[in-house]
């Protein structure tokens, strides 16, 4: 069973850097001392293991599940079942079982905080995830772009209407600054997130830039110490917690 404070990531569809936000949150939690699970429920888009670098699966005792461990994080995901990048072609009935498997049926142990990596939208993954955890903090990740914040919007309503609390969105994407330089370039436009915030009645918590990983990292998609955004996924594990208090 699933203890602590859940933290639900979300966004109104893919590709707006939604895992990578529940990754390098729930590694960065893990740094500052708490105990905490991530747990993929993208399931059609499953990419935690591969972003954590993992390349085994979890083992079983006592006929209940141990999650993987890494980088101080508790793990389990879609990834870890469907083997080889296959596409998951699963129905509603198969998918739900997973989903109450891994949130009953795993040996999570004591737990300060929950990082779940939510499927974009509103589909039936989404609703199925509200109905077995009834109660959590949500993120909504964005991007600048209008018409990213009005889908997201979507998101947004959804969790509000199921008594979820909002804790803010998070822009990612959201300009690019070349090494060296004072000049910020706002590829994706500008505004689109103040907006969704204002409309969400949340705030803009935080602006990831866009980051070039480093060619030779393992682990391209969780930020290291020196980098760029190690800092800012530090500052936003801080401000989830003093939101969550």
């Amino acid at each position: 069973m699933l203890t602590g404070n859940i933290i639900s990531v979300i966004s109104g569809k893919g590709g707006v850097g939604k895992s990578t936000v529940s990754a390098n949150l729930a590694v960065s939690l893990a740094r500052q001392g708490k105990s905490v699970a991530l747990i993929d429920f993208d399931i059609y888009g499953s990419s935690i293991p591969s972003m954590m670098n993992i390349s085994y699966g979890p083992k079983s005792m006592n006929n209940k599940i141990l999650p993987v461990e890494s980088h101080g994080v508790k793990i389990m995901s879609m990834g870890f079942i469907v083997k080889n990048n296959d596409p998951v072609v699963w129905r509603g009935p198969m998918l739900g079982k997973v989903i109450n498997q891994f949130i009953n049926e795993v040996i999570w142990g004591p737990l300060d905080f929950v990082v779940i990596d939510m499927p974009p939208g509103t589909g039936d993954v989404a609703m199925d995830v509200n109905r077995l955890i009834p109660s959590s903090n949500q993120l909504i990740v964005t991007t600048p772009h209008p018409t990213a914040a009005h889908v997201a919007e979507r998101a947004g309503k959804m969790a509000s209407n199921n008594n979820h609390k909002i804790l803010g969105v998070i822009e990612n994407m959201a300009f690019f600054q070349p090494a060296d330089h004072e000049e910020k370039y706002y590829i994706f436009g500008r505004g689109g997130s103040e907006q969704l915030a204002s409309k969400l009645g949340t705030e803009l918590i935080a602006q990831f830039p866009i980051y070039a990983p480093n060619q030779t990292d393992f682990e391209p998609s969780i930020y290291k110490k020196g980098s760029q955004l190690f800092e800012k996924y530090n500052e936003l594990a801080q401000k989830v917690q003093d939101s969550i208090a």
